[in-house]
């Protein structure tokens, strides 16, 4: 087995390699004057099974091409079998058309991946299950629920004094099913969306006043609807409100709103490289280096990796 990498996060890689016991691969990728990306493979891969690491985060399309072309590579290297690596999936949220005349492009992406050379491909937590069949080869995905629900049982965030809240409809089933580990009832937003990256809330449903509130998502972006959430559930009586999500993207206003709103803490994992610890102290930062070693040795072993999911 050969694990080689983008340069989206090495450090991850370093951690995952670390915990496999094994080197990582010996590859360049670096970047021509023009913009053109060059990659070059500097070790014999011919019959092995081999892993491309790289979050598609930003900047997304550099680190996209980046793994489209070291699949390539890989491929015409006449590597057994490729697997892509991408524990955040950069365009998920494009999974459908809610406009005339827009582009699905995370199916899109999907067939680049494929067309590439990927024979199988290890994620974490997409945006929407259905993304999982815009592919015509294997999807594994991985979630990022028991390293969290592990971190709130620790920190005494569970039982009847705790409420899981759902930042909208479409998130209820994550929430209801993170609720049930921590034994905790279960609140939803709702909001509407006024434009991209903007949205307001409109109504709270379900009790929160004396509990600890924990907002749920998979993702947080600009943290617009996330502050606003926050300020809503504070106001029907809640003794704190805390927030988790598996992909911390954190664009730009972000960690302004997180540290103005009234939010306790923001727990996330590194499945995106953090590289503002200073700007913002609310971020508690949980790996999921350990999971994706787990998760490569048993598909390198062509073992079952259901095991993770609990």
């Amino acid at each position: 087995m050969k694990i080689f990498s983008g340069n989206s996060d090495p450090m991850l890689v370093r951690e995952i390699c670390r915990h496999l016991n094994i080197s990582k691969g010996d590859a360049e990728v670096s970047t021509f004057s023009d913009g053109e990306i060059m990659v070059h493979i500097n070790e014999n891969v011919r019959g092995r099974d081999v892993l491309v690491f790289q979050s598609t985060c930003n900047p997304v399309n550099h680190n996209l091409m980046e793994l489209l072309i070291m699949i390539d590579a890989l491929k015409r290297a006449s590597a057994r079998r490729i697997t892509a690596v991408i524990p955040y999936y950069g365009y998920a949220r494009q999974d459908r058309k809610i406009l005339p005349r827009v582009p699905i492009t995370a199916k899109l992406v999907a067939d680049l991946i494929t067309t590439a050379g990927a024979n199988r491909v290890l994620t974490m937590d997409l945006h929407a299950g259905q993304i999982q069949g815009f592919f015509n080869i294997p999807v594994d995905n991985m979630y990022a629920a028991p390293i969290l629900v592990d971190y709130f049982r620790k920190n005494d965030m569970q039982g009847e004094n705790c409420v899981v809240v759902s930042p909208d409809a479409g998130g209820v089933q994550r929430a209801r099913a993170f609720a049930k580990r921590l034994s905790a009832s279960l609140a939803i937003i709702d909001k509407r969306r006024t434009k991209p990256n903007e949205s307001k809330v409109m109504h709270l449903i379900g009790e929160v006043e004396g509990k600890k509130a924990l907002i749920l998502d998979d993702m947080v972006d600009t943290a617009g609807t996330l502050a606003e959430a926050a300020g809503a559930i504070m106001n029907q009586g809640a003794i704190s409100v805390s927030a988790c999500c598996a992909h911390p993207i954190l664009s730009g206003p972000a960690l302004d709103r997180i540290n103005e709103s009234a939010l306790d803490k923001v727990v996330v994992t590194n499945s995106i490289p953090f590289k503002n610890g200073d700007k913002c102290k609310k971020i508690v930062i949980l790996s999921i280096g350990e999971l994706f070693a787990k998760a490569i040795r048993n598909i390198h072993e062509e073992t079952t990796i259901s095991t993770l999911f609990e």
